[in-house]
């Protein structure tokens, strides 16, 4: 595959993945990313209070060096002065007093708002069917957890609370500035319409920057992921510089938005700044032009007041202009982790499905059809019954819908038509929870997670004892497999079994399925990883394993489906030929033909 056909299906990836754009600052996201902040009421409230105070009171400075300078310095009072001088210390410690915890109370509240989101994240994950897994990429969903919470972060800590007190800065000093002459400030009312245009045009332009931003830092994220994820394909088909040239290519695209934001707001800024000091040069030529009329019975030193003012009033708009693209990150944040948060499964549990306590394992599908695609059913009118305690095996050439059936039973996935029934109950009319606690599942590549090899056993039953744990791994005749790693039972592990072969990993799979002593045990290929000596040892304590259990087995080797009570060979999604072995064999069919692949095979 050339380097070409990578980046053109990178730009198809980029197009399908875009997602669903909603109008920036809309007042529903921030009302409900408000709403977070209710647990915390109290402390949210008291914040509340401090960046109004001290939006109140940055302006009352101006007003005490206004009054000093009309006052005790007009009147050459040097006493009046220093106490003037007192009176603006304190003040100014008492404002910085307001700031600390201003600040302090700013910052815990973000971080409780972004715990409590990300767990709401988690949890909503965790609930998801399998189908959302398939078809909603990796990095995306990282991303949600990771950028976007941290925009919402900065959202809520600096932006909210530093706009708010901007804001009432900018309302104080313009009152002050009305009290003090109405002619003047009557010029800077002037420039709302201006400023207004102003933001008008960069809101859309920083709002649509900004998604386009966070999109294509999924697409980065989602990239690096699969590479990672894949490094033995990479390596070993010597793709290193083909993903490379992708993942350049997907960088250079998020570099691209990351300069075309900073370009927005390198302008963006500076004409705020420019409008602030064009309107304060025509305040000092008409206020120049005020003190020098005696029909204008202007001061100087209200005039110099009305500048400190004024100074006050423009100070935040720049401040503003910054936080308002920091605002429409935050807000294109909560756009995707409320678009998470808002989806709906596939389906659930109906309400009022009963949990199931014990079963004993009898499982029938009738008229089974299945497609994970509407328009490609991969299982087509399934019919069989397996009663407690027999063992199912399932045969067919890959992409039969043996994993299908195996996914149906565990609930994964519902069927498209027919029915499946545990014990006689419908299995949409049982609780998953309680369904799958009595299910133990072992594939050909399971997951070990990081921890020891006593922590991935004890996943089948949380409140095992260690003795219980290495009684399971003794029954299955396994301990001295597991006693050979470097610290035995409580060998530490990374994520994914590294440190492991594939056979220690399947092993620890298969002690973790029968520590859990499930109704209903699948087999999925799960010996393939396993040497054919450790195989032969599993077979001796297999009886153990599926003994007073329904089995269902799907195995490219003759030793697990041999003593099947019942074998069903699938193709293309059907059933065309069951009974035991020998009947098959008999039948001189599909499973005759399979049967001599396997002799081959085993050879």
């Amino acid at each position: 595959m050339s380097v070409r056909h990578d980046l053109s299906l990178a730009r198809t990836d980029k197009k399908r993945n875009r997602e669903k754009e909603q109008r920036p600052l809309e007042l529903r996201l921030i009302k409900r990313l408000f709403s977070y902040t209710q647990p915390y009421a109290f402390k949210r409230n008291v914040l509340f209070f401090l960046v109004l105070l001290r939006g109140a009171l940055i302006p009352l400075l101006a007003l005490v060096v206004s009054i000093a300078i009309n006052g005790p310095i007009t009147d050459k009072d040097p006493v009046g002065i220093l106490w003037y001088a007192i009176g603006f210390g304190a003040f100014a410690i008492f404002l910085q007093i307001t700031l600390v915890f201003r600040q302090k109370f700013a910052l815990e509240l973000g971080e409780s708002v972004v715990q409590d989101l990300r767990n709401l994240l988690f949890r909503q994950l965790m609930r998801m069917p399998m189908s959302y897994f398939n078809k909603t990429r990796l990095g995306r969903i990282i991303s949600r957890l990771t950028t976007d919470i941290e925009t919402l972060r900065t959202g809520i800590q600096n932006v909210l609370f530093v706009t708010i007190v901007g804001l009432m800065q900018m309302i104080v000093s313009g009152i002050c500035m009305a009290y003090y002459n109405t002619v003047l400030f009557s010029v800077i009312l002037i420039m709302a319409p201006l400023l207004w245009v102003i933001n008008q045009y960069f809101h859309k332009k920083i709002s649509a920057t900004s998604r386009e931003l966070q999109e294509s830092f999924s697409r980065v994220t989602a990239s690096l992921v699969e590479s990672v994820k894949g490094i033995r394909v990479t390596q070993g088909f010597v793709r290193e510089d083909i993903n490379a040239g992708i993942f350049r290519r997907l960088v250079q695209d998020h570099s691209s938005y990351n300069l075309k934001a900073s370009r927005n707001t390198a302008i963006y800024i500076p004409l705020l700044e420019l409008n602030s000091q064009f309107f304060i040069a025509s305040i000092l030529l008409i206020g120049g032009y005020g003190t020098l009329n005696p029909s204008w019975e202007m001061p100087v030193a209200d005039l110099i007041s009305f500048f400190f003012l004024a100074n006050l009033f423009f100070n935040p708009i720049s401040q503003l202009g910054l936080r308002f693209t920091d605002a429409l990150s935050a807000m294109a944040g909560a756009e995707r982790v409320f678009r998470l948060l808002d989806a709906k499964p596939e389906w659930m549990d109906p309400s009022d499905a009963q949990a199931i306590d014990f079963i004993k394992g009898q499982i029938e599908f009738r008229n089974i059809t299945f497609s994970y695609n509407p328009e490609k059913p991969v299982l087509h009118n399934i019919n069989f019954k397996a009663e407690p305690g027999q063992t199912i095996a399932l045969v067919g050439h890959t992409g039969c819908g043996k994993t299908s059936i195996i996914n149906l039973i565990s609930k994964f996935y519902l069927p498209t038509t027919g029915e499946i029934l545990i014990d006689g109950k419908e299995i949409r009319n049982i609780k998953s929870a309680s369904l799958r606690s009595q299910i133990g599942v072992v594939l050909q590549n399971n997951f070990i997670f990081s921890g020891t090899v006593l922590d991935n056993i004890r996943l089948g039953k949380l409140d095992a004892t260690d003795e219980e744990v290495i009684d399971a791994v003794r029954q299955l005749n396994c301990l001295d497999l597991i006693g050979a790693m470097t610290e035995g039972i409580r060998t530490k592990v990374s994520e994914k079994g590294g440190g492991l072969s594939l056979g220690q990993q399947q092993l620890i799979c298969f002690a973790r399925a029968f520590l859990a002593d499930p109704r209903i045990l699948i087999l999925d290929e799960a010996t393939s990883s396993i040497d054919t000596i450790t195989e032969a040892r599993l077979q001796e304590s297999m009886e153990t394993l599926l003994a007073g259990r329904t089995s269902i087995v799907v195995a490219h080797r003759l030793s697990t489906i041999r003593n099947a009570d019942l074998i069903l060979v699938l193709d293309h999604g059907q059933i065309v030929e069951r009974g035991t072995h020998t009947e098959l064999l008999n039948l001189d069919g599909t499973y005759s033909n399979l049967y001599q692949q396997f002799v081959e095979s085993d050879i």
